[in-house]
């Protein structure tokens, strides 16, 4: 399931201090300095790149309901039988110098934390949510990438330039589903759709891996709803809208990648090929579970169309998730690294597209940047190049920790009146080494440890609630 829990406000109240001890345990800086906030606040009004006037150009944004710290504009034409995809990423870099107070505070945090109550951003309010995001409305900095796509939506062509740009709207997933589904989405959201689902067929093409993981959403019941409880937790499944999004996200990535390869300088973002031994287990669990898988077929094949509502389909997308650990960064200043490919994505892939939450993006875009515009990459660039990957390495295990603390304390506070209860759930993981294993509830929407000898794999089981803390944060089954 998706690391990402989504809470009403109404059940904030009720489990603040216990996102508040998370914040504590992890260590997630509570302010930032005051040189750093002094700072921010100066290059709000006094950036240090311009670029070109590209506000004519009706880019709009597309991010969850109340987003503030909008990364990405999008705009797409088409170009014949093909597409020009125009994607603006905000110039951070025009607002961090290199060694300052802002850029320390921002090396020291690594990415933006997202907490059901909040998050720990990686820049000051006055420009994630203000200078340099790219609100509508606002003439605003951009790193914008071109890439020119054929009919097939493969990519013919790619460059970036730092350009002014201003977006005409900010949208969510929603509206954009709904313009496209009833058939009145026009001009950039109608090129979307087109676009994206081409590039979904070429991800399977080159067996890319998107798993089919919904979301958990703690949900506020109305008064004729309650019973014994306020709240349950519900799985939410994405939309189409949202996978077409993060393909154009995923198109910039690759483009970006090839570039740095090409001048032999950058940051890739890079999961290894699978052990040998991890892939044979997976097959096993994969006929053990009855999930067709075709001979010369790709793993990215066979999870494409699974459905996690099917207790054995589940059950194989939680096994073979051992396939895609080990993902992290790798710099190179020379030749390029030997494993350059990141194995989800079936190609070489940077991160970019994301430098108000992430790090590492700002470094990518400058290289790229200085690349396209056959430039030298920036001094400062290049030697702080190598230590970015330890710092997103150690800030991103932490934001991990974050999101499993924050969905044990949710799941532990929404069953903490139902222990004796049972449920019916499939066993969608086994533990070799212990007794028991993994089960996913059917209602309410959760993940939890359920003791037992010979759990079925795949199967469904009736489970008892033996323990549900808050305090703790644990949860705990056992077969009925």
């Amino acid at each position: 399931m998706s690391t990402r829990i989504r809470v009403p406000e109404q059940a904030h109240r009720k489990l603040t201090e216990g996102f508040e001890r998370i914040r504590r345990e992890q260590h997630l800086p509570a302010a930032f300095s005051q040189a750093a906030l002094d700072e921010a606040e100066w290059m709000a009004t006094s950036p240090a790149h311009t670029g070109r006037d590209l506000t004519d150009l009706p880019f709009v944004t597309i991010d969850p309901p109340g987003s503030m710290d909008l990364d990405q504009a999008l705009c797409i034409e088409q170009l014949g039988q093909g597409y020009r995809v125009w994607y603006a990423i905000a110039d951070v870099a025009a607002y961090v110098r290199p060694g300052s107070a802002l850029d320390a505070e921002a090396r020291q945090r690594g990415e933006t934390v997202y907490l059901p109550d909040g998050k720990v951003p990686l820049h000051p309010q006055v420009l994630s949510e203000g200078a340099a995001s790219l609100l509508p409305g606002a003439d605003r900095l951009a790193a914008v990438w071109r890439i020119d796509l054929d009919a097939e939506g493969r990519t013919i062509g790619a460059d970036v330039q730092r350009g002014l740009v201003r977006s005409r709207e900010r949208l969510d997933y929603d509206y954009v589903q709904a313009a496209v589904d009833t058939g009145t989405a026009d001009g950039t959201l109608r090129l979307l759709a087109q676009v994206g689902r081409l590039r979904l067929e070429l991800e399977r093409e080159r067996g890319g891996v998107t798993l089919p993981t919904p979301e958990q959403e703690i949900v506020a019941l109305d008064a004729a709803a309650r019973e014994r409880e306020d709240f349950r937790l519900e799985y939410r499944v994405p939309l189409p809208s949202e996978a077409w999004n993060a393909q154009i996200s995923l198109m910039t990535g690759m483009a970006a990648a090839a570039m740095m390869l090409d001048a032999e300088l950058g940051l890739l973002r890079v999961l290894p090929p699978p052990h040998s031994s991890d892939l044979a287990k997976v097959r096993r669990v994969a006929a053990a579970l009855d999930v067709p898988w075709p001979e010369g077929a790709t793993y990215g094949a066979v999870v494409h169309d699974l459905d996690p509502g099917k207790p054995q389909q589940a059950a194989f997308l939680q096994e073979s998730k051992v396939l895609l650990r080990g993902s992290g960064y790798v710099a190179f200043n020379g030749a390029p690294p030997s494993h350059a490919d990141h194995t989800a994505v079936a190609a070489p892939y940077a991160h970019v597209t994301a430098p108000l939450r992430r790090l590492a993006d700002r470094y990518a875009a400058e290289i790229c940047l200085a690349v396209a515009a056959g430039e030298p990459v920036p001094d400062d660039v290049q030697e702080a190049l190598p230590e970015v990957p330890e710092i997103m390495s150690t800030t991103g295990r932490r934001a991990n920790a974050v999101d499993r603390a924050c969905i044990d304390l949710v799941e532990s506070f929404v069953l903490r009146d139902r222990v004796g209860h049972t449920f019916e759930a499939a066993v969608i993981d086994i533990d070799e080494r212990r007794k028991g294993g993994l089960v996913q509830l059917l209602d309410p929407a959760v993940i939890a440890r359920c003791d037992g000898e010979s759990l079925p794999l795949g199967e469904r089981v009736t489970v008892r609630l033996v323990k549900a803390d808050p305090s703790t944060r644990e949860v705990r089954f056992t077969l009925a």
